[in-house]
C-alpha cells in the first residue's frame, strides 16, 4: 500500500507517523467544542441573551472579561511556553490545560438563565480562553515533531481542517440533538445550551486524548535552553527579539503586523455569533446554521486559496484577504438595519477571507525565517500573537460602552484589522540578508 506525501514525509521525524498525525489533528477536531460551541456560537451567545441583561451592556461586559483573559495571556504566555520547551514536558502542559478547559466548559452547565450568573458564565468563558490559549502554545509546538520541513505546510493544513470539519460535525450534533430536541430536551432554564457543554467537555476530552498517546513527548534535550525563572524569562525574550531586530528587520515587522491582524481575525469568529443575536435577531438555532455554513465557506476557501498562495505568494493573498475583511465588515455595520439577509451574505463573505488570512500568515513566516532560525522565529510567532490578544476584545467593548449599540463593536475588530493591514503593506517578503 502506498503512503502519501504527508505520511511518506513526516515518517523520518520521531513521532512522524501517519498514526501521530491523524492523532495530532484529532486534537484540533476536538478543540471546535471550545473554539465553535463555546467562545463563538453557541454559550456566548446564550450568555448574552437578554436573560442576562440588557442589550449593549452584557456585550460590552464580554468584551471586557475576554479583554483581561488577554491581558493575562500575555502577561503569562512567554513563561509558560519557555518552561514547557525547556522542561522536556510539552506533552504534560498540553494535557494539564487542555483538560482543565475541559472542565471550566464542562462547569458551564450550571449557568443558569438568570443576571447573577452573568458573572460565572463571564469568568468561565475568560478562563477557558487563558487555558486554551497556553494549551495553543504546546500543541503548536508539537507540530515540528509530527512533521519535516518538506511536511509541515501540509501537515499543518490537515491539522486546520480537522478543525473545521469536528466544527461542523459537532454543530451539527449541537443543532439538532439540542436545540431542536431531538434528544428530547425541554427548553426551560436553559437547559439544552446548559447540557451541550456537558456534550461538548467530553467530545474535547475524548478527542484530545489520541496525541497524549501517539506522539512522543519533547526530548530534544541538545537543542533545548537552559530553563530561567519568571522574570528572566522576558528578558530572554527582549534578547530574542533584539537579535532577530539586527539580523531579520522584516520578520519582526512581520511578527508585529500578524499579531495585530490575527488578533483582528479571532475577533470575527469570537464575536460573530453575538453580533448575529443581538443586532440581527438570530435565534439559537440560526446562528448554529450560519456557523455551520461560515465553517464550510472558511474550509473551502483555505483549501482553494492555497494554490494562490504558491504561484502568487502569501503577501497578496493575506493584504486580499484583508481588504475583503474590511469591506465585509463595513457592509455589516452600516447595513445593520437590513435584516438577516445582510448578514448571511456579508458575514459569510467574512468567513471566505479568515481562513486564507490564517493560512497565509504561517507561510509567509516561513518563507523570511533565516535559516537556521525556524524553531525560536515560530515560537515568537506563537508568543506575540497573545500578545496582543486583548486588542480587539478590548476595542469591541470600547465602541460598544462609547456608543451604546451592539453593532459598534463591529467596528472595533475592523479598526485591529485595518491597524495590521497597515503594519503588513511595507514587510517585504524576502529578506536581504539571512544569518
Amino acid at each position: 500500500m502506498s503512503s502519501s506525501p504527508v505520511t511518506e514525509s513526516v515518517a523520518a521525524h520521531p513521532g512522524g507517523t501517519r498514526r501521530a498525525v491523524v492523532a495530532w489533528g484529532l486534537w484540533d477536531w476536538g478543540s471546535a467544542a471550545f473554539n465553535a460551541v463555546v467562545t463563538t456560537f453557541v454559550f456566548t451567545v446564550y450568555l448574552t441573551g437578554e436573560r442576562f441583561g440588557p442589550s449593549g451592556e452584557v456585550e460590552a461586559q464580554l468584551g471586557w472579561a475576554l479583554a483581561a483573559a488577554g491581558v493575562l495571556v500575555a502577561i503569562l504566555a512567554p513563561v509558560t511556553g519557555q518552561r514547557s520547551d525547556t522542561s522536556g514536558r510539552r506533552k504534560l502542559w498540553l494535557a494539564v490545560n487542555t483538560y482543565v478547559v475541559v472542565a471550566l466548559t464542562a462547569a458551564m452547565a450550571f449557568v443558569a438563565p438568570d443576571p447573577s450568573f452573568l458573572w460565572l458564565g463571564l469568568f468561565l468563558v475568560a478562563a477557558g480562553n487563558v487555558f486554551f490559549e497556553f494549551a495553543g502554545v504546546n500543541y503548536n509546538a508539537m507540530l515540528s515533531q509530527v512533521s519535516t520541513p518538506r511536511s509541515i505546510g501540509r501537515v499543518s493544513g490537515f491539522g486546520w481542517g480537522m478543525g473545521y470539519l469536528g466544527g461542523i460535525v459537532l454543530l451539527l450534533i449541537v443543532y439538532l440533538g439540542f436545540i431542536q430536541g431531538l434528544f428530547g430536551i425541554p427548553d426551560v432554564d436553559g437547559w439544552p445550551v446548559r447540557l451541550a457543554m456537558l456534550a461538548s467537555a467530553a467530545w474535547f476530552g475524548i478527542f484530545a486524548l489520541p496525541v497524549l498517546f501517539a506522539v512522543p513527548e519533547y526530548r530534544g534535550a541538545g537543542l533545548r535552553r537552559e530553563k530561567v525563572g519568571f522574570f528572566a524569562s522576558y528578558a530572554r525574550l527582549g534578547r530574542d527579539i533584539a537579535r532577530l531586530w539586527r539580523e531579520s528587520r522584516h520578520t519582526v515587522w512581520f511578527l508585529l503586523a500578524s499579531a495585530v491582524f490575527r488578533d483582528g481575525l479571532a475577533g470575527v469568529f469570537t464575536f460573530g455569533g453575538v453580533i448575529a443575536a443581538s443586532v440581527f435577531g438570530f435565534s439559537p438555532g440560526d446562528v448554529i446554521l450560519f456557523a455551520i455554513a461560515a465553517n464550510v465557506v472558511a474550509g473551502i476557501s483555505t483549501i482553494a486559496v492555497g494554490a494562490l498562495d504558491d504561484r502568487l505568494g502569501p503577501k497578496p493573498v493575506i493584504v486580499t484577504a484583508l481588504i475583503g475583511l474590511l469591506v465585509s465588515g463595513m457592509l455589516v455595520f452600516l447595513l445593520h438595519d437590513g435584516g438577516q439577509i445582510v448578514f448571511w451574505t456579508a458575514g459569510l463573505a467574512l468567513c471566505l477571507f479568515v481562513g486564507p488570512a490564517q493560512s497565509a500568515s504561517r507561510t509567509f513566516l516561513a518563507r523570511i525565517i533565516p535559516p537556521g532560525r525556524e524553531g525560536e522565529v515560530f515560537g515568537l510567532y506563537a508568543t506575540t500573537g497573545r500578545a496582543v490578544s486583548f486588542l480587539a476584545p478590548t476595542l469591541f467593548a470600547v465602541f460598544i460602552s462609547i456608543f451604546g449599540a451592539p453593532y459598534f463593536g463591529i467596528l472595533g475588530i475592523m479598526v485591529v484589522l485595518a491597524a495590521g493591514l497597515l503594519l503588513l503593506l511595507p514587510v517585504r517578503a524576502r529578506q536581504d540578508v539571512l544569518t
